[in-house]
């Protein structure tokens, strides 16, 4: 769960930073600004960063329902994973291969994607304890 609220602070920093107009300044990279200024920052006007605060919100809703049995938001908190982990590689393959610029606040979000596809994927195989009441 803490992944989530890691990448969620992440884009909510990056959306509010974009419908504020605000340059955000990289200090490892130095590719912010033309990634964040791209044609790829919105989809339909929206910012991606929005979007992938609403994909975290989802999954840390998800996985705190998971954590307590709820074996439907595992499997949304799955599905909702896999959207987030293709999204991820779409927008890294951009920044490498269309824009040759990285954004150090998107390699945190992507990082951020892979550690909660690798926790999702390794709880998909790891059955609870049976309980001793």
């Amino acid at each position: 769960m803490l992944v989530s609220l890691i990448g969620l602070g992440d884009s909510i920093y990056l959306t509010v930073q974009h419908l504020t107009g605000q340059s955000i300044r990289c200090s490892i990279t130095t590719g912010c600004s033309a990634v964040l200024s791209s044609p790829y920052s919105t989809i339909a006007g929206v910012p991606t960063a929005a979007l992938g605060a609403l994909a975290y919100f989802a999954a840390f809703s998800l996985a705190t329902l998971a954590a307590f049995g709820y074996e439907l938001a595992r499997t949304g908190l799955s599905l909702i994973v896999v959207a987030m982990l293709i999204m991820t590689l779409w927008l890294f393959y951009v920044q490498a291969f269309v824009l040759h610029a990285y954004c150090e606040y998107c390699l945190l979000s992507a990082a951020m994607t892979l550690a909660l596809t690798a926790l999702v994927a390794a709880a998909r195989f790891v059955k609870p304890a049976p309980s001793k009441i």
